[in-house]
């Protein structure tokens, strides 16, 4: 499905990556973990044409990317939920949730985002910005699902939220990689991204330097330590 051999790119004449490679199979959900500043959310933006490549390929279900821009991307199916959210807070939720769509949601996919998120129907008139910080998380997940994706990254789902709706937006991301989506998951919450993913990749420097298992870190406490500096 998405396939990424060799990328390169940098910020300025700052190299930030030095050859990444990975792959995100159909229907399977792949974790991209390491300390701050290795390059996670470099690859998602790299990937997607928001960061210039120097160097290696990017391909989508047999597609090369390298010359399509960012905007095309969604049209092929790649869904992109930045860090930070992304939202517009002066727009409503149902506005943040119609933007960038070129016509009108449907009546049945309005209805079962609203179904997924209650809690964004009930607020569907209110003002993005004054949601709260899970509340927003929510809002960026329905309005990539809305664009109807067959993969979606997510940059750091979890971050600045409550610690009692972290599992509500774990939950949520779970259940869409039940229904069959992809999703390429950056996180900084260990013990989330183990219980997301079936294979993980650790960064260092710029580089993916290991593939493993949730099972196989488990088993290997000083490769967690090494690389992201925690103990399970």
């Amino acid at each position: 499905m998405l396939a990424v051999s060799g990328l390169t790119a940098q910020i300025g004449r700052i190299p930030v990556l030095r050859g990444v490679t990975l792959k995100v199979e159909a229907g399977e959900t792949v974790a991209l973990l390491g300390r701050n500043g290795v390059g996670k959310t470099s690859t998602l933006r790299a990937i997607l044409g928001l960061l210039r490549r120097t160097g290696g390929s990017v391909s989508y279900n047999g597609k090369d990317l390298s010359s399509l821009p960012a905007h095309q991307l969604a049209s092929l199916g790649l869904g992109y939920v930045p860090q930070g959210r992304g939202i517009f807070p002066l727009l409503t939720v149902e506005e943040n949730l119609c933007l960038g769509l070129t016509r009108s949601p449907s009546k049945d996919i309005l209805e079962e985002i609203y179904h997924r998120f209650p809690r964004l129907e009930e607020r569907k008139s209110q003002a993005a910005g004054t949601l709260s910080g899970g509340e927003q998380q929510m809002l960026a997940l329905a309005r990539c699902l809305i664009m109807e994706p067959t993969l979606i990254m997510l940059d750091e789902p979890t971050e600045g939220i409550m610690p009692k709706l972290v599992s509500q937006i774990r939950k949520e991301i779970a259940d869409i990689a039940r229904r069959g989506i992809a999703v390429l998951l950056v996180e900084q919450n260990v013990r989330t991204a183990m219980k997301l993913a079936s294979r993980i990749y650790l960064m260092e420097r710029g580089q993916v330097v290991a593939e493993a298992t949730p099972e196989q870190l488990k088993s290997s406490p000083e490769l967690v330590h090494r690389y992201l500096g925690v103990s399970l």
